[in-house]
């Protein structure tokens, strides 16, 4: 069935008349051509498949990594005409708050793991903001968070927390950390983006400012020219240490991570290495198979791209040796690439918190009669030729048994403390490394969530109420290494 016309971004469809068959086999050529693994993909006869869908989840690895995970979980497709609408989307409807899931049965508890700035999350109402970390929400509209089960009742709950446009008028209870009291708060949802640099601090020590950095994604739409300012806020206040947190950052554009490699460590150590180059399978050459051009890595970017900041423009940096990141399983993709990076560069990276998501792979969205595709295609490798993390980047201190072993501590994520507050768990555990060497003997308890809980989606069954916002195509888009560049 070929579509006619243009899509939503002004492209006229490339579609021809053919049939079910010739898709499938279309399908089988471009995963021989292009997907990662194309030796542990069984061949089998698209003769004897009815639906592309079903041959397309055969097309892929079955091997599993030293853990016992899945080589290849990352394998998915979706409408084209989906995925066009959410590549052309830079903002959708909500409050600014992200949400951690301390339990989603009953009784459930669900608490703010952090709120945007010039938010409606975040607007201050006689002095007081009307959600802080840790939060707990106890009512959404009238609906008990805590217990409801009815169906009516969920359906409630998450319209309220996920509003589908903006100006919806949602009314909360909630009740602060170490507070008895309890609050009654109305947001009104607006059109937003998630802002990149979430905090930035100079924090005064006895041995030298250290700079506090939170950055939440790579995203295309204001990271690059907030980053650049963050670092140049930090360049002037002298900075002799970075704490930089990307323990919610699920990653984006690779580009961009490259530009934080080099302000993060100067030209000295960046000039002529190379940030991360992209490894294809071993029938391809020397050229990117996708895009048919020559697979040149990618540099330690030193000035703007076109994002957001003018092309050429120069990039400030703090030049240092050393850099303690903050990481959770929901450190992804281009934020592992930054670790991956820099530690190619024998700057040393020392991660406080808890292992690392584990995906140095990366993929090209390929549109084919309406479905695109995502299957593995490269893997990111840095300036020494290593990329294999696939059981992510491990504290040296964690009792996991696989990963790739870093310096550094596992700290439990800390909700009773704001993010850039020295005594937050992960903050401090980094202050106090850096000043001895040594991790904290115990973490805090109370409000801490496991990480999975913190980023899937539980509306498929009616009983669960959902965690966030983001679908499985989003989650899955935004934890890949986007490789656009301006």
């Amino acid at each position: 069935m070929p579509r006619s016309g243009v899509d939503i971004e002004g492209n006229a469809f490339p579609d021809e008349q053919g049939s079910l068959l010739e898709e499938l086999f279309w399908l089988r050529s471009w995963t021989n051509e292009t997907y990662l693994w194309p030796d542990e993909v069984p061949d089998q006869d698209p003769n004897e498949f009815n639906g592309r869908l079903v041959y397309f989840e055969e097309l892929r690895s079955r091997e599993v990594t030293e853990s016992g995970e899945d080589q290849d979980d990352f394998h998915f497709s979706e409408p084209t005409e989906d995925f066009l609408a959410r590549r052309n989307s830079a903002g959708s409807a909500g409050f600014g708050f992200s949400l951690a899931a301390i339990s989603r049965s009953v009784p459930r508890d669900f608490r703010i793991r952090f709120t945007d700035p010039d938010t409606p999350a975040s607007e201050e109402v006689n002095g007081q903001p009307n959600l802080v970390r840790g939060s707990r929400i106890l009512t959404v509209d009238g609906v008990d968070l805590i217990n409801a089960s009815d169906r009516d009742d969920i359906e409630t709950l998450n319209d309220g927390l996920f509003p589908e446009r903006a100006g919806e008028s949602h009314t909360f209870t909630v009740q602060d950390p170490g507070s008895d009291e309890v609050r009654t708060i109305t947001l009104v949802s607006d059109d937003l983006a998630q802002k990149p640099v979430n905090r930035v601090r100079v924090l005064d020590t006895e041995t030298g400012p250290v700079g506090y950095l939170l950055l939440n994604t790579f995203s295309p739409f204001s990271t690059e020219e907030e980053l650049a300012e963050a670092i140049r806020t930090l360049s002037d206040a002298g900075v002799s240490d970075l704490v930089l947190d990307l323990r919610y950052n699920g990653g984006g554009l690779l580009a961009v991570a490259g530009q934080l490699g080099y302000q993060i460590a100067g030209p000295a150590r960046t000039t002529g290495r190379t940030f991360e180059a992209l490894r294809f399978n071993s029938g391809i050459g020397g050229t990117n198979p996708v895009t048919g051009r020559p697979n040149d890595p990618l540099p330690f970017f030193e000035s703007g791209l076109g994002f957001t900041l003018p092309n050429g423009a120069p990039l400030r940096n703090l030049n240092l040796s050393r850099v303690f990141v903050l990481t959770t399983g929901n450190t992804c993709s281009a934020s592992e690439a930054v670790i991956n990076g820099l530690r190619g560069i024998d700057v040393e990276v020392v991660v406080i918190g808890d292992i690392t998501c584990g995906k140095p792979f990366g993929f090209y969205p390929t549109d084919n009669c309406g479905e695109t595709y995502y299957t593995i295609q490269f893997q990111g490798v840095n300036d020494r030729g290593f990329g294999d993390y696939q059981d992510g980047f491990v504290p040296q201190d964690s009792d996991f048994e696989f990963g790739v072993r870093v310096p550094g501590c596992t700290v439990d994520d800390d909700l009773s403390q704001e993010l850039g507050n020295a005594n937050e768990a992960l903050l401090a555990a980094a202050l106090q490394f850096r000043d001895d060497g040594t991790c904290p003997v115990s973490t805090p308890l109370g409000a801490q969530g496991t990480q999975s809980d913190q980023v899937r989606r539980l509306t498929n069954q009616m009983s669960d109420v959902a965690t966030t916002a983001l679908s499985p195509a989003d989650d899955f888009l935004i934890n890949n290494r986007d490789m656009t560049m301006p």
